[in-house]
């Protein structure tokens, strides 16, 4: 049997349980993150440009965020564009540096951001089997075109679901951590 199925089928899914880590540092938990900043997206002189492309940005304390740009021209759109943001943020500029408090989350919006974050895990659950679909469909595909053994496509489709678990098994792992993180206090 092609080696090279599984490892695609790996890769993929690791792809998978990449974006969730990715898209789930975007969410406010009660802590400053610079990573809360870096899909913000600037005007700055007529071209779309990343946040962290125009400043440094810090997080000196657990409750604050601090962008610091490198052409002081730019705050003005800087401070838009973490306005038009849903973040729900409000810099405060004061012309050398754009200071950003973390406001403390109440207890119903904890429990909105864990279903939220439920949610999106779901999504990436559905990406991981449909991958598995997609895997045991070649699998299948082969077995009818005579290039592989009954029985190893059987074999196959069992080490297809065992890597599935596993992926589905990180994504529960990296769920339930942001689930910890956004319910402390």
């Amino acid at each position: 049997m092609n080696e090279a199925v599984f490892t695609q089928l790996q890769k993929e899914m690791d792809g998978s349980v990449g974006a969730l880590r990715k898209e789930l540092t975007k969410l406010r938990t009660g802590r400053a993150s610079t990573a809360l900043l870096e899909h913000i997206v600037v005007d700055y002189y007529g071209a779309s440009t990343p946040l962290n492309q125009l400043s440094t940005l810090s997080a000196p304390e657990p409750r604050l965020l601090v962008i610091q740009p490198f052409d002081r021209s730019a705050m003005v759109e800087i401070e838009k564009a973490i306005l038009k943001s849903d973040l729900g943020l409000t810099p405060n500029n004061d012309g050398k540096v754009i200071r950003i408090p973390i406001p403390q989350l109440t207890e119903e919006r904890r429990k909105e951001l864990v279903k939220h974050v439920k949610r999106i895990a779901e999504e990436y659950r559905v990406s991981v089997r449909n991958h598995r679909r997609v895997c045991i469909e070649h699998l299948k595909e082969a077995e009818k075109k005579k290039e592989i053994t009954a029985d190893d496509a059987k074999h196959g489709q069992e080490r297809v679901q065992k890597i599935t678990d596993d992926f589905i098994g990180r994504i529960d792992h990296i769920v339930k951590g942001k689930e910890e993180e956004v319910m402390a206090v």
